[in-house]
């Protein structure tokens, strides 16, 4: 046995606080961590339907040529930020429900953490671009072809990309500042900003004020421009004189609106608990985030497939 002096035993826990932590552990649900290989199999199978519903969206829309439009560009765009936010959370999820891997090193969380919120952003936009293209073609139709331009859809599509980047370097790079002495236990099974802050035992009000500034300026600017969008095709399509073509335009409209509802929904809901849910339980947290996190890649492809009849019709 090694015998210390009380000095040298407060310098040790002094220097074990301000050290930072090499891992950080990844939550199951709560109260279930006996079942969890159970509740593993229904994941695996969200998964896979997010996969290959997502892959065949795009396939379709690769080798169909009466596909090459505007529209369905943007719906490739859609099933592409689908697939590439379910890969970006595949292996920390299932690894912690099937395999208990629940250790993720402070540099991996950062960089899920970063595509995570990216790939979420990127579907915002590409939610506004498609409301864009809904508002083009109905309330100026003869203009359709020349204002949505395969030219037009690349820049688009680079300037999201640029957003995103631009939006989420300052967030990651002052999370990278921060010390972590506390618990290092996470709310989820994967990293997400607002949870891996609150773990930080340094001031934080510069984190936090950086992800709501990334969170207004990406969605809190693209859903009220949305609505806008519908307010105008509304207006548009109640001044049709034939029910039938209001009937038509509406119908357009249907799939892009129930995507709409199946992303902003549970993303307001898993702010709004994170930031001021402290009291709920915490299964509440882990449900709401795994909805964010499934729910929109898995029905996207269903929706669309369903309600489209060109796309139904090329599958």
């Amino acid at each position: 046995k090694i015998s210390l002096s009380s000095q040298s035993l407060i310098m040790l826990v002094l220097n074990n606080t301000n050290a930072q932590p090499l891992t950080f552990l990844l939550m199951g649900i709560p109260g279930l961590r006996a079942a969890q290989v159970w509740i593993s199999i229904p994941f695996c199978l969200l998964y896979a339907i997010a996969f290959s519903g997502n892959s065949m969206i795009l396939f379709v829309v690769l080798r169909e040529q009466s596909l090459h439009e505007p529209m369905y560009y943007f719906l490739s765009m859609l099933s592409a930020t689908d697939l590439s936010l379910s890969l970006c959370t595949l292996s920390t999820t299932l690894g912690v429900f099937c395999f208990e891997a629940r250790e993720i090193t402070l540099n991996a969380c950062i960089a899920q953490m970063f595509f995570l919120h990216g790939f979420t952003f990127m579907e915002s936009g590409v939610l506004l671009a498609m409301a864009f293209d809904r508002f083009v073609a109905i309330c100026n139709p003869l203009r359709y072809t020349t204002i949505l331009t395969n030219a037009r859809i690349a820049q688009i599509g680079i300037s999201m990309l640029i957003r995103n980047v631009a939006v989420m370097l300052p967030v990651v790079l002052f999370v990278k500042r921060l010390s972590f002495c506390r618990a290092v236990a996470l709310s989820h099974s994967y990293c997400y900003h607002v949870d891996l802050i609150q773990l930080s035992c340094t001031d934080n009000r510069i984190n936090s004020i950086l992800g709501l500034f990334a969170l207004f300026s990406t969605t809190g600017f693209d859903c009220p421009c949305i609505l806008l969008s519908y307010v105008l095709i509304i207006r548009s399509v109640l001044s049709m004189a034939s029910s039938e073509g209001r009937q038509k335009a509406f119908n357009t409209c249907i799939s892009h609106i129930s995507a709409v509802a199946i992303f902003y929904i549970p993303l307001i809901s898993l702010s709004l608990v994170h930031r001021y849910g402290h009291s709920a339980p915490p299964f509440v947290h882990t449900i709401m985030a795994n909805v964010f996190l499934l729910i929109p890649p898995v029905l996207n492809p269903v929706i669309y497939s369903v309600k489209t009849k060109q796309i139904r019709k090329a599958i």
